[in-house]
């Protein structure tokens, strides 16, 4: 049985708004999703520690692939995501990694994009937003994040060198 296609409309609450980052990472992984890009204030509630992404973000990574991932901070991430850390270790290659240290949390966005399905939380204590494959809604998030991109700098290195 083939798997159910992703959601599009509103979602709402912390745990649809979890089950839509497993599922997009997933069907990303199962699709192959050529380039992903995913943007959070710091990443804290989304559940990028667990075995299951964590399979899903390796199988995805082959070659041909990239990913940006933007966040204002990294250091939450670091804390709570160990797996998440791991992974972009590895796949440092594939993975652009960037910052807007001075964005306004409230401002940056949550979201995932890809070429033919987006994710984003309007609310992000609420925990909701939309998702969908509209040429249009993937597009003004697309021109969204490309702008926060300009203003972001390289960020979360791969590793840490000591002295």
């Amino acid at each position: 049985m083939p798997p159910e296609p992703l959601p599009s409309g509103r979602f709402e609450g912390r745990i649809a708004f979890q089950q839509l980052v497993r599922d997009a990472l997933a069907a990303a992984a199962r699709e192959g999703w050529r380039e992903i890009i995913l943007s959070d204030p710091d990443f804290a509630d989304w559940p990028l520690g667990e075995r299951a992404v964590a399979e899903s973000l390796h199988a995805w990574s082959t070659s041909g692939r990239h990913c940006i991932l933007l966040a204002r901070r990294w250091d939450e991430v670091v804390r709570r995501h160990a797996r998440f850390v791991g992974w972009r270790g590895t796949w440092a290659h594939i993975i652009d990694a960037r910052a807007c240290r001075a964005a306004d949390p409230l401002e940056l966005p949550s979201a995932i994009w890809s070429p033919g399905w987006v994710m984003q939380r309007l609310d992000l204590d609420r925990c909701n937003g939309y998702c969908g494959g509209e040429p249009e809604r993937r597009l003004m998030l697309r021109e969204d994040l490309q702008e926060w991109l300009r203003q972001s700098s390289p960020s979360f290195p791969s590793n840490t060198l000591g002295l």
